[in-house]
């Protein structure tokens, strides 16, 4: 019983401090690496956007994205596209990390990805997957 209790109120806490981090964070903040960051992301985004829509790349729950069907993409273009998520992952990383050091605060990295997660899936095209807690789901 003390254990489930504990339990409680760790996530309790966790929850809390979750919320108060998005609601303390700038999410916006601009800086020149932040702006580098999302214009990279952007250039990109022309070339992951039909892959999203063929349902070949999803949202990850973890603010990232995956090949969620290599099937989906021909055999010529699969070492492209794997290269491409890579980039893209790796933006993301850089983006939450500099987003949290941006506001100071570089252990809120953690909570900024779930919020960017969150996000990333609010804005998502119908027809895009993404993960939740029971796999992968089509928006």
């Amino acid at each position: 019983m003390q254990k489930l209790i504990m339990s409680l109120l760790v996530m309790l806490a966790t929850l809390f401090l979750a919320s108060w981090v998005n609601a303390a964070a700038d999410l916006e903040i601009n800086t020149p690496a932040i702006s580098a960051i999302k214009n990279s992301m952007q250039s990109r985004h022309a070339q992951l956007a039909p892959n999203y829509a063929s349902g070949a790349v999803g949202l990850t729950k973890d603010g990232l994205i995956a090949v969620r069907d290599a099937t989906a993409v021909p055999l010529k273009d699969r070492q492209g596209i794997n290269a491409l998520v890579a980039a893209e992952n790796s933006d993301r990383n850089a983006l939450y990390k500099e987003i949290a050091a941006g506001n100071g605060h570089a252990e809120w990295e953690g909570e900024i990805r779930s919020t960017f997660a969150q996000r990333w899936v609010q804005k998502a095209q119908a027809g895009w997957w993404y993960q939740d807690a029971n796999g992968w789901t089509k928006r």
